[in-house]
């Protein structure tokens, strides 16, 4: 590798955490934030970056425009409601910390790639390719309108007007969360206890008026995709969770309490709780579909 090429090589994995983090978020799929990042990869390659001010800049643009593309290319072969569908984003998952370690610094928390929450990935997912690129960019990531503009085929003021609708929607429907996750265990510890015991008052109790339940099992368990809505209905659902606690594993899904299930070894279904800072579980997302089950990524559990 000549000098100026193996440079460009150490700047681009200087920033491929960055630009996986905004491939995940802007795609909600760990696959296919990988493909998109290697795809910038290869265009870094092919282009002549001597001009370039701000390489890491340049870089999350690009792969900004290759996410572009993919949800473009997925909506239009998308041909059901999300409802319909229930589509859970891909997880990433995290060893739960011991009690002295759960209460890490807020400010190093946010920059850890999975910190954005399911509850928020679901709601990104409602919004139109366009929209989500000018929310992602803008408001997770501070680029600029300016840049943001050409992306989408829109002027500067055009991509604030797209960022400030999708902000709205995001605003309106995802739930604010618990950050101490301390308190939302205890939480998940309470509707687990309730679920087991088959105690449906007590189950009331840590469910919140609004809570929806969403479980994804895929094509190969089609019966197990349902979305729940409201308190009873949901715990009458979670009485039947019983099965998924005997080998149930406390890890930390995109940075929030939840359990993996385990039978013989394999992973059967992991639920994701977002806790609200009332100490109500709003919303779970189950995911139990095996195909993706068995790509889960658990080697930050040994």
């Amino acid at each position: 590798m000549n000098p100026d090429k193996d440079l460009l090589a150490r700047r681009f994995e200087a920033d491929r955490g960055r630009l996986r983090a905004v491939a995940y978020r802007m795609l909600g799929s760990v696959s296919e934030a990988e493909d998109a990042v290697q795809e910038a990869w290869i265009k870094l390659n092919r282009s002549d970056t001597s001009a370039v001010e701000n390489l890491s800049g340049w870089l999350t643009t690009v792969v900004g425009r290759v996410c572009l593309d993919m949800l473009r290319s997925r909506t239009s072969r998308r041909e059901d409601s999300l409802d319909a569908r229930v589509h859970v984003p891909d997880p990433v998952l995290r060893a739960a910390p011991d009690p002295v370690a759960r209460t890490a610094d807020p400010e190093q928390q946010a920059l850890v790639a999975d910190s954005v929450g399911l509850a928020l990935l679901v709601v990104l997912e409602t919004l139109n390719p366009a929209e989500r690129l000018a929310f992602v960019l803008h408001d997770m990531f501070g680029v600029s309108f300016d840049e943001i503009g050409p992306l989408v085929d829109r002027t500067p003021a055009a991509a604030r007007q797209l960022a400030s609708r999708a902000r709205r929607r995001v605003q309106g429907a995802a739930p604010e969360p618990e950050r101490d996750v301390t308190r939302q265990r205890k939480v998940v510890d309470a509707f687990l206890a309730a679920s087991r015991g088959g105690d449906f008052e007590g189950l009331l109790a840590v469910l919140d008026p609004d809570v929806v339940l969403r479980a994804d099992g895929g094509s190969l368990r089609a019966a197990a995709t349902k979305l729940v809505r409201g308190p009873e209905a949901v715990a009458s659902q979670a009485l039947s969770f019983a099965r998924f606690q005997a080998q149930g594993v406390p890890v930390l899904v995109n940075g929030n309490a939840g359990v993996l299930s385990l039978q013989d070894g394999r992973a059967v279904a992991l639920l994701a709780f977002t806790v609200s800072e009332e100490g109500l579980i709003v919303q779970m997302d189950i995911l139990a579909d095996p195909e993706r089950l068995e790509r889960l990524d658990v080697s930050a559990l040994d």
